[in-house]
């Protein structure tokens, strides 16, 4: 290797290692996060790929240092913004049982692991004796991404409260529940069978959801001496979710998936924006290629603008983004037997030249550094990592980590998380089909 080469792996002073994963575990092995942190209003904090075990842990860890030391006030996820709503209610002292609250206040199966059980039962019982409660928010769009059905009800139980006078067309249901899915499980269905819809049926749909938020625009003052600001406010971001879906799953039915990941992308960092207009400071929780402040890619499409790049448009340095990298172990299967049940894949060793290689040759265990504060030899190192696994197969994007980036969190082993037993039993039954050979 010349002189100027970059090197293979860290140096020691690069390496912050983690001495646990255990959320309930000591936390003196994060003080980095104090200086990494700063001023800023969000931490987001990333997944190479989703339903891990660690990464659960991970998250879970990190947002319990960041509301015990550092006051953050807030959890916000990728998960449904219209569900998430019981979820937030359970977390502050409310009835239901978790599990029911688990299966259906989640979406996109994010709900179904003992590992998402546990985060939750925190943040209850740390909400018990708290002077200032967390409180839980989903960013994505309603329906696993799939069914306007749930963004649009809550829109139409409110204007029942707010505008008891309006009858809304009940044709917008009736369209509406044709591509209805129960969960993600039948994604392709549903886009399948908006695409079979009656000609105009979906332009009346699209015309007709667009009425509606005009109406709540221009009605906000009678509908505040009706129902509360807060009642009021959710319901015109659930309206403006349950649009966005509208036009993501019209652009996946005409085979435009670049429209569709932008209109989506576009959409959560606006729900996150809506958060902070609540919340002081929140921690944000999201795959990798939502929250980098880099373009992000998948196979066989054009780069699109994610969340991350637009929160950090918007916010500066109030931003600060935590990536993850992994070594081994088990991934999500994104190939087409995910649908029956087999959820994960064997994991093959990081490909020479990736940040996850580098990562995983500077440290045997869990560890963090922080991209910002290297020392030129590391810096370099970096820089030359110039890819990164995606949690699609095999497929590794493009990505200049520094610039994506602000600190990086290697796992060396990930494994598949637990599907918890009382969550399944009221979830969908095409769920609980497919998960009954795990």
């Amino acid at each position: 290797m010349g002189t100027n080469a970059p090197a293979d792996r860290l140096t020691g002073a690069a390496v912050f290692p983690l001495r646990t994963l255990d959320p309930a575990g000591p936390l003196d092995d994060l003080g980095w996060l104090d200086e990494a942190i700063g001023d800023a209003r969000v931490v987001a904090i990333g997944e190479s790929a989703h339903y891990n075990r660690e990464f659960f842990q991970l998250r879970h860890r990190l947002l319990r240092y960041l509301v015990e030391r550092h006051g953050f006030g807030a959890y916000a996820m990728e998960t449904g913004f219209v569900e998430g709503r019981a979820v937030r209610d359970w977390v502050e002292g409310g009835e239901g049982r978790l599990g029911d609250v688990m299966a259906n206040g989640m979406t996109s199966l994010m709900g179904l692991w003992t590992q998402m059980r546990d985060h939750l039962e925190w943040m209850r019982e740390h909400n018990r004796t708290a002077a200032h409660p967390v409180g839980f928010y989903g960013v994505d769009l309603p329906g696993s991404v799939v069914s306007l059905l749930p963004g649009l009800d809550a829109v139409l139980g409110y204007l029942a409260e707010a505008d008891p006078d309006f009858r809304a067309d009940p044709g917008l249901r009736e369209t509406a529940r044709v591509f209805a899915a129960p969960s993600a499980f039948s994604a392709p269905a549903a886009v399948a069978a908006y695409g079979d819809l009656p000609p105009g049926a979906g332009d009346a749909l699209t015309a007709g959801l667009a009425g509606l938020a005009e109406r709540m625009a221009g009605r906000r003052p009678e509908y505040l001496r009706r129902t509360t600001a807060e009642a009021y406010e959710h319901a015109l971001r659930a309206l403006r979710v349950t649009v966005a879906l509208d036009g993501v799953v019209r652009a996946l039915s005409g085979g435009d998936r670049q429209s569709a990941m932008s209109g989506r992308e576009a959409a959560i960092a606006d729900t996150v924006e809506w958060i902070l207009r609540r919340e002081e400071r929140i921690v944000l929780a999201a795959h990798n290629g939502h929250i980098q402040r880099w373009p992000g890619v998948l196979p066989g499409m054009p780069p699109v603008t994610p969340m991350g790049m637009r929160l950090a448009d918007r916010l500066g340095e109030g931003y600060l983004v935590i990536g993850t990298t992994s070594g081994t172990g088990q991934i999500l299967n994104t190939g087409a037997d995910f649908y029956t049940g087999t959820f994960f894949t064997a994991m093959e060793a990081p490909r020479p030249g990736s940040l996850d290689a580098l990562m995983a040759a500077s440290h045997d265990g869990p560890f963090a550094t922080d991209l910002r504060r290297l020392a030129p030899a590391d810096a370099a190192a970096v820089r030359a990592a110039s890819r990164m696994r995606a949690g699609i197969g095999d497929f590794y994007s493009d990505v200049s980590p520094q610039d994506a980036f602000d600190v990086i969190v290697h796992l060396p082993h990930v494994t598949a998380a637990d599907p918890d037993e009382a969550a399944l039993a009221h979830a969908p039954g095409e769920v609980r089909e497919a998960f009954a050979p795990t």
